[in-house]
């Protein structure tokens, strides 16, 4: 598949380099526009509509994450690209698919553009269709322990699990309990079976889940109608269940 692509970067000898890069390395990428300010990059985003921006992340009169604030339901991903580390953390929050550090790596560069391959060829693939995976239902029992003892489910009656600080909230279908554990614990507890994290605030049955849609990260719809956002960090582990 071919990715239509934009770069937004302020300095030419940089858009050179990746335009360079991404010409002779990367066949899946398609050009189709550049800017040098994030208002032009705006511009662009909304004309062409991309599947992937690169995105410098120091810039004149702003930076990435205010060009990103300003297309909060958007369908592409990003790849950062900057001099500067201590930005890591905020391009994984704000639903980066890959950071790239300055002078950028060829073989980072084609890691990345595969990584965002991969997730495009799964969304599209999945967009609005009923979702059946391969997998079998979950077979087994939890032991959840509670202030007077303890509580036994069977694993495949948990839609999913919530992150609430220092607790879990364990959502059944008509009811949650709440287990004095952290969310950690349970995608432990629950390895052997076909759990997934899907972000850090949820632990999902992948059974359960019955639909996928597109997003900065995406969500997914369960069998119960709950919406639960996926992260871009977790969204390539999560499509894999239904290839």
């Amino acid at each position: 598949m071919k990715l239509k692509t934009i770069i937004v970067e302020d300095e030419a000898n940089s858009r050179e380099i990746l335009r360079n890069y991404l010409a002779k390395y990367c066949a899946a990428v398609t050009l189709v526009a550049e800017a040098s300010t994030i208002k032009d990059g705006l511009q662009l985003i909304e004309k062409h509509n991309p599947d992937l921006v690169f995105l410098d992340v120091e810039m004149p009169f702003g930076n990435a994450f205010d060009l990103l604030d300003q297309v909060p339901d958007r369908t592409f991903e990003t790849v950062f690209v900057t001099a500067y580390d201590q930005y890591a953390m905020d391009a994984l929050n704000s639903h980066a698919a890959y950071y790239l550090m300055k002078p950028i790596n060829i073989d980072e560069l084609i890691k990345a553009v595969d990584y965002v391959v991969d997730i495009k060829k799964g969304e599209y693939e999945l967009e609005g269709k009923v979702l059946q995976t391969t997998l079998k239902k979950a077979e087994g029992k939890i032991t959840l322990p509670q202030q007077d003892g303890f509580q036994v489910l069977e694993v495949a009656d948990i839609y999913f699990c919530k992150a609430d600080d220092n607790y879990t909230e364990i959502y059944l279908e008509n009811k949650k309990i709440l287990v004095s554990k952290t969310l950690k614990y349970f995608e432990e507890a629950l390895s052997e079976f076909p759990f997934s994290r899907i972000h850090k605030s949820y632990l999902v049955n992948v059974n359960e889940i019955q639909k996928y849609k597109k997003g900065k990260g995406g969500s997914v719809v369960l069998s119960n109608g709950k919406e639960l956002s996926v992260s871009a960090s977790r969204k390539a582990e999560l499509l894999a269940y239904f290839k």
